[in-house]
């Protein structure tokens, strides 16, 4: 029993580990990814960066407040988080095309 347990959690932390490549892998996110992207940004950013992102404990989201700051940059931000702020990383639950995406939105005016 151990043994299967042992088993299910190794396969379960490879997955968790290959999710992001695989999803990078194939491309922009879906349709309905991109839906749960945005419950994600309303309800996980907006906890920090207010619920229509105009800024809270994270700073404001808003297109005029990226405006000059790289998509990709953004982007690493989103996956790795912010050392020493409470800005967490995301990579164990975004792609890396996930989180461009994401930041690409944002950048042009997306609202949660």
């Amino acid at each position: 029993m151990l043994e299967r347990r042992s088993r299910a959690g190794a396969l379960l932390l490879l997955a968790v580990a290959l999710a992001p490549a695989l999803a990078a892998a194939a491309g922009p996110p879906s349709a309905e990814r991109q839906a749960a992207l945005l419950y994600l940004l309303r309800q996980d950013c907006g906890s920090c960066h207010g619920m229509t992102l105009k800024g809270g404990l994270g700073p404001s989201l808003l297109p005029e407040a990226l405006e000059g700051k790289d998509s990709e940059g953004l982007a690493e931000i989103i996956l790795h988080g912010v050392r020493g702020t409470p800005m967490p990383p995301w990579d164990v639950e975004l792609s890396p095309e996930e989180a461009r995406w994401l930041a690409r939105e944002l950048k042009s005016g997306i609202r949660p």
